[in-house]
């Protein structure tokens, strides 16, 4: 690590400084451990700023969050001083223009998605095995998924590689980096004649697995703007359809239905009023990687979520 002084002179002559904290590489994990201490704790006069050959999206994110400016040699940037004040920002590049390709650098896939969902719904200490054993996943692929986190900072992990601590709405926004809802899963639209709550009315004599999510179940929760149409999770869309005696319609299609990336999104559920709905994880998951209203819409059910831990974590 070096270290470098910039001082800034303002035009009425107040000064601010920066300590410039520069590595090679810097993983998100890393962040606590390259602020300053000591003699040179942070004040209004004296900040940080932190360089590397490339800064990972979430790397800025935490360092911004305890209020650090950083630049990388792709052109990321954020210099944020309160006095003089000064604020810049600019976005470079979103992946290490160095790094060769390794083979767990994604959460895409179902194991991958068996594992986030648990990890979000279920609440620490737990061990890879036990992990592995709630969320049906081998271990090997459990202890992939862990490491990648860890080395964003969204899990931390004990002496003994036990879980101690998830952060289960950066685990969402990270998975939906690579898990999209419309193309994960197999979408077909269809048309209710008579009108969507007609076909949620349905649902409960339906006789099959099924799970709604999207606005419909984020409102739930979450009242937000009203649902224009339902989407409902089914093994069999095409099958499903025909026993709940809909139409084939790309235009005016009320209702999608939606053969799941795998049978997780049927884990966890909850009923309301002999309607069942996926786990709320699931349906914030839906909703950010969703076109329109989606992302919103999954920012106001994942705010309920912070106040509601107890109900939908276990």
């Amino acid at each position: 690590m070096h270290e470098a002084i910039i001082v800034i002179r303002a035009p009425d002559s107040r000064l601010a400084q920066l300590v410039v904290v520069s590595r090679r590489r810097i993983e998100p994990r890393d962040v606590a451990g390259v602020l300053p201490t000591g003699r040179r704790q942070r004040s209004r006069a004296t900040e940080v700023l932190v360089t590397a050959p490339f800064l990972s999206p979430r790397t800025r994110e935490l360092l911004a969050a305890v209020g650090a400016s950083y630049l990388d040699s792709t052109g990321n940037l954020r210099l944020a001083l309160e006095r003089p004040a000064v604020f810049l920002q600019a976005e470079g590049a979103e992946k290490d223009p160095t790094r060769e390709p390794r083979p767990l650098f994604s959460l895409r896939g179902p194991a991958a998605g068996r594992v986030v969902r648990a990890l979000c719904e279920l609440r620490p200490p737990y061990g890879v095995r036990a992990l592995a054993e709630r969320c049906a996943t081998a271990p090997a692929s459990v202890s992939r998924v862990v490491g990648l986190l860890e080395r964003d900072a969204i899990v931390a992990r004990g002496g003994g590689g036990e879980v101690t601590e998830v952060d289960w709405a950066a685990l969402l926004r990270r998975w939906t980096q690579d898990y999209q809802f419309a193309s994960s899963n197999r979408i077909m639209t269809f048309l209710e004649p008579r009108g969507r709550d007609a076909f949620i009315e349905k649902l409960p004599r339906f006789g099959r697995p099924y799970a709604v999510t999207g606005s419909l179940a984020a409102t739930r929760k979450a009242p937000a703007a009203a649902a224009r149409e339902a989407i409902v999770y089914v093994e069999d869309p095409a099958a499903a359809a025909e026993a709940l005696e809909l139409r084939s319609d790309d235009r005016g299609a009320n209702v999608l239905l939606a053969a799941p990336f795998d049978p997780v999104v049927f884990d966890r559920s909850w009923s309301e009023r002999g309607v069942t709905y996926a786990a709320v994880s699931q349906v914030a998951a839906d909703l950010l990687s969703s076109p329109g209203r989606g992302p919103v819409e999954g920012a106001e059910l994942m705010a309920w979520m912070g106040k509601n831990q107890r109900v939908w974590r276990t």
